[in-house]
């Protein structure tokens, strides 16, 4: 697959500052805060212990990776079209979404509420979401806009309060996505930018992503994504013995070849993210696949949620990645001219 010609001067572009993505990601921390600042309506308490949770929509899978390990009830990430035949009034359903929430979310949502179930819905007031889980078992997280990343914020800080999860600052969490702004900034040139870092590291690259924790394996599937859009190029985030499998078939790179006679063929390029914060009985998981990338020739970027010692929890780490990584997608964008 020959390449889109990379232009790393896009990259320190004065205009830069007007970009309405970079405008946007910029934006993240405030609206995090907008979100978490809706007061929910309903009667949601920790008395409601509910029987089994399950979650759908937007960033459902965001959820899960955060209860999961902690929640005291069965809980599950749905992803559809129907509802669980056994779901009922013992148990509690998540809806998160905006004005593009699918069909069969609202058809779930309000089957759910037909059936008695307690609900919680991070939705905008005015979307159909809304008002197909409007019931008297409801409550409500009114969002100002559809932004997944801010709903489920809201949603795991009320399930912090109701116990069935843990504890989440959504000001820590949109401090950590400030944080993200203020490093990635198009201010800032490619020397003290690790997003535009990485774009220049992608920029005639195939990515292949893969994450070091839970959080981290989630974050790299929407970072993936979002290098697809901007790029039009496969970029594929996948479990480390997937990635060991395309690397061992790249043929190893000729030192002494001529990069202008290659024809603009792209090669992978791993782009591990927080590898560093990877459990102990994992620690040869990245060391194998930076080592198999090095035999054959392919470069490794890498993408970090911060010292390992700081009191980060992992909401506000997976943020720091997610934006990272999307601010990476943003300078690539701009650095091909898509």
């Amino acid at each position: 697959m020959a390449t889109t010609e990379f232009d790393d001067a896009r990259l320190e572009a004065p205009e830069l500052v007007n970009d309405e993505q970079l405008r946007r990601l910029a934006e993240a921390g405030a609206r995090i805060r907008k979100a978490c600042l809706s007061e929910p309506r309903g009667t949601a308490t920790r008395a409601d212990r509910p029987r089994g949770v399950l979650v759908l929509g937007a960033e459902a899978r965001l959820v899960r990776a955060v209860l999961e390990p902690v929640c005291p009830v069965p809980f599950l990430a749905w992803p559809g079209p129907t509802l669980p035949a056994w779901v009922g009034p013992l148990d509690l359903v998540v809806a998160l979404g905006g004005h593009d929430a699918q069909m069969w979310e609202n058809a779930c949502t309000h089957e759910a509420a037909r059936r008695g179930a307690t609900l919680i819905v991070a939705a905008p007031e005015s979307s159909q979401l809304a008002a197909a889980g409007s019931s008297h078992s409801t409550t409500l997280i009114g969002m100002a806009e559809g932004d997944a990343m801010a709903a489920a914020v809201a949603v795991l800080e009320l399930l912090g309060l109701l116990e069935l999860g843990p504890p989440v600052n959504p000001g820590h969490v949109a401090d950590a996505a400030d944080l993200v702004a203020e490093s990635c900034s198009p201010l800032r040139e490619v020397g003290s930018n690790p997003a535009k870092d990485i774009a220049l590291g992608l920029a005639d690259a195939l990515p292949l992503v893969w994450g070091g924790t839970t959080l981290a394996g989630r974050a790299s599937r929407r970072i993936a994504e979002a290098l697809r859009r901007a790029s039009g190029r496969p970029a594929l985030a996948a479990d480390a013995d997937e990635l060991e499998t395309i690397l061992r078939a790249v043929t190893p790179r000729d030192p002494f070849a001529d990069p202008f006679e290659s024809g603009g063929e792209m090669v992978p390029v791993l782009l591990l993210l927080d590898d560093d914060k990877v459990p102990d009985r994992l620690t040869d998981v990245p060391r194998r696949l930076t080592t198999l990338a090095d035999s054959v020739g392919v470069r490794v970027c890498r993408i970090t949620s911060g010292d390992a010692s700081l009191e980060s929890n992992d909401v506000e780490r997976y943020v720091t990645l997610l934006q990272q990584g999307r601010y990476a997608a943003a300078y690539l964008r701009i650095g091909l001219g898509t």
